[in-house]
């Protein structure tokens, strides 16, 4: 997904026909790298997106607008002096470089006329945003950097500027057969097409250039030593046909989208070879604006969701730690039936026993066979010291098996529970969820609030838990949990006594509802909700999943239970696959 030549050729195309003659009204750095400028022409405003990120580096028009610090960073100020209330007069893109000059008429300090530049740079970990003077001289960049850095050039106050190095590529606008046969035909004779264009010409991403093989006809793997005449005759003629449209400014600009509604591409032409996953067209800046707006909400949650998952897999590795030893320990207690054996048979024989002895053999009389048993003893203790001591041991053994076994069961319970928040953050889609999720977390202590969590009113009203919501084919309703919060909201609050309750067995998983209506559940509406069950499961990636199923009714919430934690009985259970597809096929009414 690389904002290349080609789009930035597109885009350049579109600000011109909206920009030119715009006053630019307010500027704003809302990001470290990343500049929102307000413009406004008779009857029109826009807000110029210009970010120098290294992951999301892309100028663009945007409808979304994002919250700006208190106090504006320093590059942000120099901006503000030198081209508020300036109005862009052109907009250029030097051949297909990823670069755009935006040329602003503004007024120096003395009020007199002048030209400064704001030069947009799109290359990776390397993009930048650079205000230049009329006389080439860097007024500031947003990333500064000396010759320590960079060997071609010094980004800082004062020095002139220079443009990126060139990378030697071939401009593709009017090239003709005959000079693009003799280019492509000058490679190593076993380097790939796909690598020939992309290292040839000027403006072409990795993408583009699997695209004029695909539309080709040819595999994307196709090296120049596999071609003919007629396969590089198709070549030239889908990379012409690009070309053209590019010198035409004639372009389809398309987002690519997963099954799950994820960006997954973008280019300003269309793309024939995603012929699994949705294409959609519009124009440059509207889909570029969609894309890494949905870009940045996936970082965003994903970011969440490893800061929460850090939490959660911390906790899961101390019970992890911690099972194994109350095991251990309980395993030991076991031996309190030995030690109160060994009393009884002492008590019973103490008139063979002495000071002075080590072991001593008797006749276990519980044991039919009253098999011999070997007792070890103190010898500096008497047999009366002797037969307390095992009697100690058999009480001392007796209590930690109790507590054991109470510690043992708690801390089970515990890493069910943590087993089942860690699934709920691993499938949640949306930052609400996450944030339910860290509530929950720090409502059983895992986290500390925040301090200004502590100033809210206790008796705020919280948003309503919003379930995922689907139709069966049957026209039924079917309600599944995102998290804890969500799933004691459905299964206590929302779900009647005669609907249907699934969830996988003895796995953590969501809570699911089937909404009966006082009616009869036909198997593939059961089916269907098996489906989910196991799919929003820890299970999600396994086969033949376990879901139990029984009526809302034989469902449970003990006393001090955690989020989300029920019993239930008169169960059935369903073996079901969870399948993704029929998942993504099935009718959602909600979230």
């Amino acid at each position: 997904m690389p904002f290349d030549g080609l789009v930035t050729v597109a885009v350049c195309h579109q600000l011109k026909d909206s920009l030119i003659g715009a006053r630019i009204e307010k500027i704003y750095q809302p990001l470290k790298e990343e500049l929102a400028l307000l413009l406004s022409k008779p009857g029109e405003r826009y807000r110029l997106l210009i970010s120098a990120n290294a992951k999301n580096a892309r100028v663009h028009t945007t409808e979304n607008s994002k919250p700006n610090p208190s106090n504006p960073p320093l590059f942000c100020m120099v901006l503000r002096k030198h081209l508020d209330g300036g109005v862009i007069s052109e907009i250029n893109q030097p051949g297909l470089e990823r670069l755009l000059q935006f040329k602003v008429n503004t007024r120096d300090e003395l009020g007199r006329p002048t030209v400064k530049t704001l030069v947009v740079e799109i290359m990776g970990k390397h993009s930048n945003i650079i205000l230049v003077d009329q006389n080439n001289r860097i007024l500031d960049g947003i990333k500064r950097y000396s010759h320590a850095v960079s060997r071609h050039r010094e980004v800082l106050p004062g020095r002139d500027y220079m443009p990126p190095p060139e990378q030697g590529k071939i401009n593709p606008i009017g090239l003709n057969e005959e000079r693009f046969m003799e280019l492509v035909t000058s490679a190593d004779i076993d380097m790939k097409l796909t690598d020939i264009l992309l290292k040839t010409f000027d403006g072409f991403s990795p993408r583009m250039c699997r695209e004029v093989v695909f539309r080709s006809g040819l595999p994307l793997e196709t090296s120049l030593n596999h071609c003919g005449q007629y396969e590089l005759s198709l070549i030239w003629q889908h990379f012409y046909d690009i070309c053209s449209n590019l010198d035409h400014s004639q372009f389809n600009p398309s987002l690519v989208l997963n099954r799950d509604g994820t960006p997954n591409d973008f280019a300003a032409f269309s793309l024939s070879q995603f012929k699994d996953l949705v294409v959609e067209h519009g124009d440059i800046c509207q889909i570029l604006d969609k894309f890494y707006t949905r870009k940045e909400q996936l970082e965003k949650l994903q970011a969440k969701k490893q800061s929460l998952l850090t939490i959660v897999s911390s906790e899961i590795n101390r019970l992890k730690k911690k099972i194994p030893k109350f095991k251990k320990s309980l395993h030991q207690a076991d031996q309190a039936d030995d030690y109160r054996l060994f009393g009884e048979l002492l008590t019973a024989n103490m008139h063979l026993l002495e000071k002075g002895l080590k072991k001593v053999q008797l006749e276990n009389y519980y044991h039919p066979n009253y098999n011999k048993v070997n007792i070890e003893l103190n010898p500096q203790k008497t047999p009366s010291e002797n037969v307390q001591a095992y009697f100690k041991k058999y009480n001392k053994a007796k209590k930690t098996t109790v507590a054991v076994k109470e510690q043992l069961s708690q801390a089970e319970e515990e890493l069910s529970y943590l087993e089942g928040v860690d699934t709920a953050v691993r499938h949640a889609s949306s930052i609400i969820d996450l944030e339910e999720t860290k509530t929950e977390l720090v409502s059983q202590g895992y986290l500390k609030p925040k301090s200004f969590d502590k100033t809210k009113k206790k008796d705020k009203k919280r948003s309503k838990p919003q379930p995922m919501e689907y139709q069966s084919m049957d026209g039924f309703t079917i309600l599944v949990g995102k998290n804890n919060r969500q799933n004691d909201y459905l299964t206590q609050r929302i779900a009647q006594a005669t609907d249907i309750w699934l969830h996988t067995k003895e796995i953590p998983g969501s809570h699911v509802v089937i909404r009966t209506e006082g009616g009869d559940v036909p198997p593939t509406t059961l089916e269907q909700a098996a489906v989910l069950a196991a799919y929003h499961s820890k299970a999600r990636q396994s086969s033949s999943v376990p879901v139990d199923y029984t009526f809302v009714k034989h469902v449970h919430k003990p006393n001090g239970a955690k989020p989300g934690m029920v019993i239930y009985e008169n169960q059935q259970t369903i073996t079901i696959n969870p399948d993704e597809e029929k998942v993504h096929n099935m009718s959602r009414t909600k979230e």
